[in-house]
């Protein structure tokens, strides 16, 4: 994470002195980002070391879910390809999905394979991977998980490949069991919501925390309206500065709330 250049930062604070620029501050929270019958569901993807081979591919065609009463229905913000298990060690994942999903009680996930599963061996070898006619319907992880309307929820699925793949005697082939838990399954971070006006002057909006500035966007020159998705819970310094230099920078202090989505009163831009 970077801060904002020392002179820019100067310069915001030199500006908002002569201007004498009110400082604005959060207005209230809210239960989410979203329809409250709706929950926010990333599905992220990470691996365990495995020393043996120098690549693990696996095809992923398909992310379900599945509530229960109304059985499996794919995640329509799914990112289906074929993924190198080998490049999600150590800290390291992939997003698979990120989607809108009912409010409600997720009983189970799963991944849906295609043909495309081989491993590559030190040497350089291509070997394919062998599913089990057992694993065809996907691979299942239970998860027994109630998500709320308005809440952005991480879930973290590893993928063990050292204990997945299993060499079949002495044939030379290998079969892809796949080993998979949920690692982690939980709110993640709070988001914020706001407008800036006059809504026609484009601004870019940095999120500040202490010294560092962990993310920017841009208001809408529609409506004026902003958002922060996911951001790190805590105290933030949201610094405003707009295309059209005939107005002043702004600036205003928001408190995230992890789950939640905080919604910050108007900035008006003064000239």
């Amino acid at each position: 994470m970077k801060s904002l250049p020392k002179k820019v930062t100067i310069l915001f604070v030199l500006v908002t002195i002569a201007s004498g620029i009110i400082i604005y501050s959060c207005k209230k929270t809210s239960s989410g980002s979203g329809s409250s019958n709706q929950a926010n569901l990333q599905v992220r993807l990470a691996d365990s070391p495995f020393p043996d081979v120098s690549a693990v591919w696996i095809d992923v065609t398909d992310i379900q879910i599945n509530y229960g009463d109304s059985g499996w229905t794919s995640l329509s913000g799914a990112h289906p390809g074929e993924y190198n298990l080998m490049d999600l060690t150590n800290g390291k994942d992939t997003l698979l999905a990120d989607a809108l999903v009912p409010a409600g009680k997720i009983s189970q996930i799963r991944l849906i394979l295609g043909d495309s599963n081989f491993i590559v061996t030190k040497s350089g070898e291509q070997i394919d991977l062998k599913i089990p006619s057992g694993q065809e319907s996907g691979l299942k992880v239970q998860l027994d998980q109630t998500v709320s309307g308005g809440v952005l929820y991480r879930l973290v699925l590893d993928f063990d490949a050292g204990r997945s793949i299993v060499k079949a005697g002495n044939s030379g082939m290998y079969i892809l069991k796949p080993v998979i838990r949920a690692l982690s399954f939980k709110p993640s971070g709070g988001n914020i919501q706001g407008v800036v006006q006059p809504d026609s002057v484009r601004t870019t909006i940095f999120a500040i925390m202490g010294t560092d500035t962990i993310t920017s966007t841009f208001s809408d020159t529609t409506n004026g309206n902003y958002y922060f998705n996911d951001v790190p819970a805590g105290a933030y310094l949201l610094s405003f500065v707009p295309a059209d230099t005939t107005f002043m920078p702004a600036q205003q202090n928001v408190t995230v709330t992890l789950g939640q989505t905080t919604i910050a009163d108007t900035v008006v831009l003064q000239h």
